[in-house]
């Protein structure tokens, strides 16, 4: 679900997902990555009917006029980057209430909305629902709650001010300037925790769609992973291998990965698969 493809961001707002709720400063920083403390809930199996993992989830739902107005009506000058789902907007809203307020007022979100003719639709914005609903952690970007309302789908996150490391890596120009090898040890570290979390014994989940657009950075350029769109189960009970078709950006998958299609017989061998990626975007410039 990479949403950081647009070719027109603006030097002033870099392609984000993302607000932390009560936990979020107002430019941005998510005060909850500061802690040791690290929560998270196991993810029931899948399949769930869809009422379950809107139930279960700790998700605020927001109305679609509450967005519209929260973004300005989804103004073009609101967009912060585009993809596969559809288009992000900034808004604000509310610290306490989550009404949306003015612009500059309380707290920036990032809106995804769902195009109705887009590559990825409701099947993936309930995954997304699913486990960024019931996961926390430093790194892993904030969901803070969605919409569903007739035609329509959107999913609000916390507000990333340093957009995708595919942004930082890639792209060139006042705003994007090149990462120093401290602070590229420093997100390959962070995404590294991300991948561990979600791998852990406890959470079991495989990510599907690791790569650099779905790498974002907060203030202070701690990376969280984006887009769970693709996400499923690990193995459970006594099962060690978990077979999963390729999904993604085939460009970022491992050779060993694409030739067999295998998730790996431990969780560990899906972290060493995964990390693989991220290095690769990562060699000093």
């Amino acid at each position: 679900m990479g949403i950081c493809l647009s070719a027109q961001i603006k030097a002033e707002s870099p392609c984000n997902t993302g607000l932390s709720s009560k936990n979020v400063s107002t430019d941005g920083t998510d005060l909850n990555s500061t802690g040791s403390k690290v929560s998270s809930i196991s993810v029931p199996p899948t399949p769930r009917s869809e009422g379950e993992i809107l139930q279960s989830s700790n998700l605020k739902s927001f109305s679609f006029s509450d967005l519209k107005m929260a973004t300005r009506n989804f103004r073009p000058d609101s967009v912060l980057g585009e993809g596969g789902f559809g288009s992000v907007f900034k808004g604000w809203i509310d610290e306490q209430t989550f009404a949306a307020t003015k612009p500059g007022t309380g707290i920036v979100i990032a809106v995804k909305r769902l195009n109705q003719d887009g590559l990825q639709g409701h099947k993936e914005w309930l995954a997304e629902v699913n486990y960024l609903g019931q996961l926390y952690n430093p790194h892993l970007v904030k969901l803070i709650g969605y919409c569903l309302e007739d035609e329509h789908r959107l999913l609000v996150y916390e507000f990333m001010p340093r957009g995708s490391l595919e942004n930082h890596l890639f792209r060139r120009g006042s705003y994007f300037q090149p990462l120093s090898w401290n602070l590229r040890m420093k997100v390959a570290l962070g995404a590294a925790k991300g991948l561990a979390f979600l791998h852990s014994a406890e959470t079991k989940v495989i990510y599907r769609d690791f790569k650099t657009s779905n790498i974002l950075l907060d203030s202070k350029y701690n990376a969280k992973l984006s887009d769970f769109g693709l996400a499923k189960d690990g193995p459970t009970g006594d099962k060690s291998h978990v077979s999963t078709r390729i999904m993604g950006t085939y460009g970022y998958a491992a050779p060993e990965y694409l030739a067999t299609g295998l998730a790996g017989e431990q969780l560990i061998k899906i972290a060493h698969l995964e990390n693989t990626i991220l290095w690769s975007g990562l060699n000093p410039i």
